[in-house]
């Protein structure tokens, strides 16, 4: 017994922080000695795998009350959003018409695959109990235009994976202290996880349903790679992106609009994870009685409508935006 609780007690160790080698070395030979059941339970595979994911937006999260097919309004002439007034808390300021922006997105799950020709993405909030941690790093990131978006994005790999801030090497750290405040760093502890040894990884993965099994693999590996120091954004990538593509649903087509909470009405054509086209309508009456609203996609998730493909979280930078366009339409909002 007092040997079992021996073993035990290095493997919580282990999960805490060891490195990688130490973990999928001798932990491996201790693991079989007490039998890789018995060394899930201690780990405590078994509460981890009840644990909700970093982020929780699933398309069962979009309202679909009020969507409208992509021939709505199919004749309408788009202008410049990010040519619309700035809101003083991030976002714009929305006016009557059809707007749209090409702007920077990130992927918000690891191990699914890339967006294709096709896929249907609809509105959803960011949720989950990381949510404010990532939406944080979104608007931080519009005040820091010198942090490239692959670093920005390592970053929101590593959250999503769960990964300990003390866990945290390399370039992705000076990320995260530069983007978070020292208070939200020490709430990326909080239900955070070590890299699982590997015969506890497969014992894990035994329990999964197969639909699961790549986000928690990918999870994982992201872990090891963080908290190693020694990566590239490529063999960052190569975990969090499945090559080929999920097939489309045809329920939920390419350009479907979704009216948002406010009444507007939103739509998404990604160009991979990291570029998305987004296109705004707003009614006239819902700026009646001098109504005030804001397009602040820093909370937002263009969310596939296949779960196997990526969540886009969106951001209000524009990419290669043209700021001598003028707007034609008269906006003056109060």
């Amino acid at each position: 017994m007092k040997k079992i609780k021996s073993i035990f007690l290095v493997l919580l160790i282990a999960i805490s922080g060891l490195n990688a080698q130490a973990q999928f070395g001798g932990l491996k030979d201790k693991l079989l000695k007490v039998g890789t059941a018995q060394g899930a339970k201690a780990l405590g595979v078994d509460k981890f795998l009840k644990q909700p994911a970093a982020i929780t937006t699933s398309f069962e999260d979009v309202n679909r009350e009020g969507e409208k097919m992509p021939d709505f309004n199919a004749s309408a002439k788009f202008q410049p959003l990010y040519l619309l007034p700035k809101n003083p808390d991030g976002g714009y300021v929305l006016c009557e018409g059809f707007y749209e922006m090409t702007n920077k997105s990130y992927c918000l799950k690891a191990g699914t695959f890339a967006p294709s020709k096709g896929d249907g993405y609809m509105f959803a909030p960011v949720l989950g109990p990381k949510e404010e941690i990532v939406i944080s790093v979104l608007k931080s990131a519009e005040k820091h235009p010198d942090v490239d978006q692959h670093d920005i994005q390592v970053l929101l790999w590593t959250i999503i994976a769960r990964t300990k801030f003390a866990d945290y090497a390399g370039t992705v750290k000076l990320t995260a202290i530069k983007l978070l405040t020292p208070k939200q760093l020490t709430q990326l502890e909080g239900g955070a996880l070590g890299i699982l040894p590997f015969d506890v990884m497969e014992k894990a993965k035994d329990q999964l349903p197969s639909g699961i099994k790549a986000v928690f693999e990918a999870e994982n590996n992201i872990r090891q790679l963080v908290s190693s120091g020694n990566y590239t954004y490529a063999d960052m990538e190569k975990y969090a992106i499945i090559a080929g593509m999920a097939p489309p649903r045809a329920d939920v087509p390419s350009g479907i609009w979704t009216k948002h909470p406010d009444g507007y009405y939103v739509r998404y054509f990604p160009s991979g994870y990291s570029i998305t086209k987004v296109q705004v309508y707003v009614p006239k009456e819902l700026l009646a009685n001098g109504n005030k609203l804001i397009y602040d996609a820093a909370g937002d998730i263009a969310c596939p409508a296949n779960t196997g493909s990526q969540r886009l979280a969106q951001t209000n930078e524009p990419l290669n935006a043209n700021y001598k366009l003028k707007l034609a339409t008269i906006c003056n909002p109060k």
